[in-house]
């Protein structure tokens, strides 16, 4: 999508009017190269644009009200800058900025918490070097005020993604609400029991590329399963040796395994299967993580 403000009808740039710079004076009182500024000015505002809608995205998927408090802190951050950054380039061209919006996608709420992190490092690095463009006082100003911001920003980030790292625990048998589908994308152990009561106990689990669960029944609880990312072929019989029960699974699947039933989940697609699992009753101690399929085995089998 290409952008060409006109009116600046758009709700993040400030009237025309109420201009700040005044370009003439600019051009007449300094000899720099202003081609080269007017282009690091314009990369400033696309920037500034992608994050804001970047920023939307991530504050609609945060998994609780202080992720999204924070992620929309830096959304106004953004809105203030990109409305400097389009006062300047039109005080200082006599023309409306046209741009394409780059469009930042992302797999899941950590995947995007990654990508604005890594946006914000970037634009710290660039507006270092546009700042050492000219030496023209408002023209610095708007890009230090930037950096600032883009120096907070990867900070902010950093530290939202550190948190979601380590949230993930067992929060059971007190009341949990999570986005399960969150937090089983993110989870790359083999088993983390994240709820574990009396009654029923709630698992995620990831099973690398080529390897499966591995076949095994519970004789006194039923199990059910969810595939939230990847795909596989789920089998299922009354012995080891008669898995006459064989379907082909995907994303947004679920397995229901009687009690009783030999049971296995192999993996055969090209990303880890991402899942999470609910044992009623309880099938694992509590706060049970495997960070490998060789741990969790050795662990049962002890």
């Amino acid at each position: 999508m290409y952008y060409v403000p006109k009116t600046y009808s758009y709700p993040y740039y400030a009237n025309v009017n109420s201009s700040m710079y005044y370009s003439n004076n600019m051009v007449r009182n300094h000899q720099e190269n202003y081609h080269t500024v007017f282009e690091a000015i314009l990369r400033g505002i696309k920037r500034e644009a992608s994050a804001i809608e970047l920023y939307r995205q991530l504050a609609e998927v945060a998994p609780n009200q202080k992720h999204k408090s924070d992620i929309l802190q830096a959304l106004e951050g953004k809105k203030t800058h990109l409305t400097q950054f389009t006062n300047l380039y039109v005080n200082l061209t006599g023309t409306q900025p046209v741009y394409q919006n780059d469009q930042i996608s992302f797999r899941n709420y950590r995947d995007g918490l990654q990508k604005a992190y890594r946006a914000e490092v970037e634009g710290y690095e660039e507006y270092q070097k546009s700042c050492l463009l000219t030496q023209h006082p408002l023209v610095q100003n708007v890009f230090l005020w930037a950096i600032s911001d883009e120096q907070e920003n990867a900070a902010r980030f950093s530290f939202l993604n550190e948190e979601l790292s380590i949230r993930v625990t067992d929060y059971g048998p007190k009341p949990f609400v999570v986005d399960i589908e969150e937090v089983t994308k993110q989870n790359n152990t083999f088993r983390t029991a994240i709820w574990t009561g009396s009654h029923l106990q709630v698992t995620l689990m990831s099973i690398n590329v080529g390897e499966d669960i591995g076949l095994e029944i519970h004789p006194t609880l039923d199990q059910f399963l969810r595939i939230e990312e990847g795909q596989g072929i789920v089998q299922m019989g009354d012995s080891k040796d008669k898995l006459d029960f064989n379907e082909k699974v995907f994303d947004d699947y679920a397995i229901v395994i009687p009690a009783g039933k030999w049971h296995n989940l192999i993996n055969t697609g090209n990303k880890p299967i991402k899942l999470y699992s609910i044992y009623a009753p309880p099938q694992h101690p509590y706060g049970t993580v495997h960070e490998t399929k060789a741990i969790a085995m050795a662990a049962e089998k002890d």
